[in-house]
Formats: structure tokens, sequence, C-alpha cells
């Protein structure tokens, strides 16, 4: 029975899906109005919004790098997506396309720049940052687009049922297909294997260059479509969009599991990273807490989630030497 159990709480997943189920159970009792309607329909937009963003964040983390520049592709999409419906009359279904060709070009051109020119990551998404942030600002002028079509304010803002919002829809979508290319595609071995051990990933002939470019190119694909998804919940193509994606993005996949060396990811764990977020934050809300104590929690949660990966780690070298 033990055994059973160890090798239950050995998945990335378990931990923070207890930590989810004890936190909507305390919460519901001392604010009953959590379990409302209105409110799951809020924090299930949430989460569709913010697992999209984890799970752009996650591709780089398991390559063992990050993506700064994350939120600037978002941002960047965002109000291209509205532009091109607004001033060029492209129907929303053309700009979606459009909207993913950027994001996933903005993507593999700051992938390509890292795997040619062997600059830390950190450093060039870190540049990458500030240039697509500043394209947004040139094409927009610091100010929003309104041209947003009904069909889009309608799915970021109805519900497919009861108060299951239409945006869960690419949520669910973004996340079998991630867990797919990490399971089951090579390119996600690939991935993963050069987050593991780089140098031995070389020897295995496993092309680094283009892998790494196949990771920066999903994760900016990944953060057009949350971008997109954004705007369809907000309503309106912001400037602002992205600019406060970075923590969340780190924190949710940490939580869930993910080793920030590379190598390791879950993408069930970083689900319920999201959802503890989420929480945490509504809760917040409803408790009518300053917000800015969300960010604190944020940074309590990241040390704790990497202490109990480096536990994980120590347990495991120990039980390997044992054998």
């Amino acid at each position: 029975m033990s055994r059973t159990l160890n090798r239950l709480f050995d998945n990335d997943w378990v931990g923070p899906a207890l930590v989810c189920f004890v936190a909507i159970v305390g919460i519901s009792i001392l604010q009953p109005s959590f379990l409302s309607s209105f409110n799951i329909f809020v924090l299930l937009s949430a989460i569709a919004v913010n697992m999209v963003v984890a799970l752009g964040q996650l591709v780089i983390i398991a390559i063992g790098q990050m993506n700064l520049a994350l939120g600037a592709f978002g941002g960047l999409v965002a109000i291209s997506f509205v532009a091109v419906m607004e001033l060029y009359g492209v129907p929303p279904a053309a700009a979606v396309v459009v909207a993913l060709a950027i994001g996933t070009i903005a993507g593999a051109a700051t992938g390509f720049v890292i795997a040619r020119t062997g600059i830390s990551a950190f450093i060039i998404t870190l540049a990458g940052l500030q240039i697509f942030k500043g394209i947004n600002l040139g094409i927009t002028e610091a100010q929003p687009f309104y041209g947003v079509p009904q069909v889009v304010k309608d799915f970021g803002n109805l519900s497919i049922f009861g108060p299951i919002p239409w945006l869960i829809v690419p949520m669910v979508i973004t996340s079998l297909a991630m867990w797919y290319l990490f399971n089951r595609l090579r390119i996600g071995r690939y991935i993963l294997a050069v987050g593991g051990n780089r140098t031995a990933a070389e020897l295995s002939g496993i092309n680094v260059t283009a892998t790494i470019i196949w990771a920066f190119a999903i994760s900016g694909a990944l953060a057009a479509i949350a971008g997109m998804m954004l705007v369809a919940r907000l309503q309106i193509g912001q400037p602002t969009i992205g600019d406060d994606w970075l923590i969340s993005s780190f924190a949710a996949p940490v939580i869930g599991g993910a080793v920030l060396a590379g190598g390791h990811v879950s993408v069930g764990g970083t689900f319920f990273g999201v959802v503890i977020i989420a929480i945490i934050t509504q809760a917040l809300v409803l408790f009518a807490i300053d917000p800015f104590v969300v960010q604190i929690v944020l940074g309590a949660l990241i040390l704790w989630a990497v202490g109990i990966n480096r536990f994980r780690e120590i347990r495991v070298a120990k039980l390997n030497e044992a054998r």
C-alpha cells in the first residue's frame, strides 16, 4: 500500500491537485459565492488563458532555457490580430491565421538567434522583449484598437453551457497537443533530450539548433493563441496585453513539477499550477485583500515548488546510489 502511494505521489500533478482540492473546499466554506456560476465562469476563463500562456513557457523550460519575450509575442499578436480586422477588413478566420503566423515567426526568429549565436536565451529574449514591445507601441501609438468583431467578442464572453466558457476549447486543444508532443512525437522527445543533456543529445545525432528553433516557434504560436484569447475576453486590442505574463508563466510550470534545468516537464502538473494561481487570485478578490499580495504569494509558491523539486532530485539521487 505504501509503495503504491509513493508511486502515486511521484506524479508531478498529484501534489498540486491536492492543494487545489483543499483550497476549493476551504474557500467555498468561508465564501460560498466562490462556487457561484458567475465566479466559476470568471475563474475558468482566467484558467483557460493562463494555461495557454504557461504552455508557451513550458516548452522553453523543457529545453532548459527561458522566454522573457513571451508576453511581448502575445501583445504584438493581439494588436496585430485586431489591426488587420479593423484597418483592412480581414475576416476573423483569416486574421487568426495571420496572428498565428506572426507569433510563430517571432518565436522561430528568436530561437534562430539563440541557437546560431550561442548567446544566453535570457539575454536574447530580454532584448526581444524590448524589440517586440517597441514594435507593438509603434503600431498602436500606445492606443488600443476597438474594432473587434462581435463573433470574437462572443467567443471570449459566452459559455458553451452553464458556466463553461468557450475559451476552454482552445485551452483543451493546446493542452492535449502539448501532451501528445512531449509523449508521442519525435520533436517532443528531442526537446526533452536537449534540456536533459545537450551534449548527449548532440552525440546521439539530434540537431540541437533545429530543436531550439522548433521550441521557440511553438512557444510563439502558443503566445499568439493566448493573445487572441485575451482580445476576445477583453473585447479590445490593448497594447498592454502580455505585460503581466512573465511571473505566472514561470510559476505554473514550476509548481507543476517542471525542472528549470530542462529535460522534465508535466502538462498535467502545469494545469494544476495554473489552477492554484487562479484560485489564489480569485480568493484575494472575494475577500477584498490587496491585489498586490498576489505577487508575494506567487513568489512564495515558486520558492516552495523549487524546494520540492530539489528535495525530489536529492531523493532520486540517493535511491540511485542505493541501487
